[in-house]
């Protein structure tokens, strides 16, 4: 061996060691972000009893596409698990429906939900995954860019917590401003109703998608994040 190899040995394992040091950074960072997320996202223990039945809805909406995960956090961030929740606006029950749209999704789909009560838990959960799927597939790209499973699901959700007419509208807004109608982030910025009921929407799916959801997966909850 020369006495130019060592160096080139030395400076090779420098790198491999640089390298190895740099994979470690980032198990370690991203172990820390997990635990934040975690940190941040208290589950409640009521979860526990309706774990099975939210398992099975998504499985029977969407079958291999099912991420029990995400109607968790929606359930989570509608009712907190309280199955006699009632919101200042008349919503009532684990998903949260208001009695007008409950009446709706019965008669809309009389042989899964023809007896909807949404006092009922185990109701309300097969209802929420129903009424996601079918704003969902509502939810269609403007113009000619791509719409992106994450964008999709934004809009879908935020039409489930406030319309999906205002959500229309503001896609509206943002093809009027120029803006990429087909990109959640983008249409955020325009705004068809109040301050407030605007603030409030654009929260919902993020606190969903970019938060809980996460966390119910991190907590063992089956399913993979939409967005990333």
């Amino acid at each position: 061996m020369s006495r130019l190899d060592v160096p080139r040995r030395l400076q090779r394992t420098a790198r491999a060691i640089a390298i190895v040091g740099l994979l470690l950074t980032a198990a370690v960072v991203l172990g820390l972000l997990c635990g934040q997320v975690r940190a941040q996202v208290r589950i409640p223990e009521a979860s526990a009893l309706y774990r099975h039945r939210v398992e099975q809805a998504a499985a029977d909406v969407w079958g291999v596409d099912a991420s029990p995960a995400r109607l968790a956090a929606q359930l989570h961030l509608e009712s907190g698990w309280r199955p006699n929740a009632r919101s200042p606006v008349g919503a009532q029950g684990l998903a949260q429906f208001m009695p007008a749209t409950a009446k709706w999704i019965a008669q809309a789909f009389p042989e899964r939900l023809g007896q909807f009560d949404p006092w009922d838990p185990h109701q309300a959960a097969l209802a929420a995954a129903i009424y996601d799927k079918w704003l969902l597939d509502r939810v269609q790209p403007i113009g000619w860019t791509p719409l992106s499973a994450c964008s999709r699901w934004n809009f879908a959700l935020r039409g489930y917590n406030g319309g999906e007419t205002w959500v229309l509208r503001e896609r509206g807004l943002a093809i009027a401003g120029r803006a990429d109608a087909n990109d959640w982030r983008a249409v955020e910025r325009f705004r068809a109703r109040s301050a407030s009921a605007h603030r409030e929407n654009v929260q919902y799916p993020r606190r969903i998608l970019l938060m809980l959801e996460p966390a119910y997966i991190a907590a063992g909850w089956p399913g993979k994040a939409v967005c990333p």
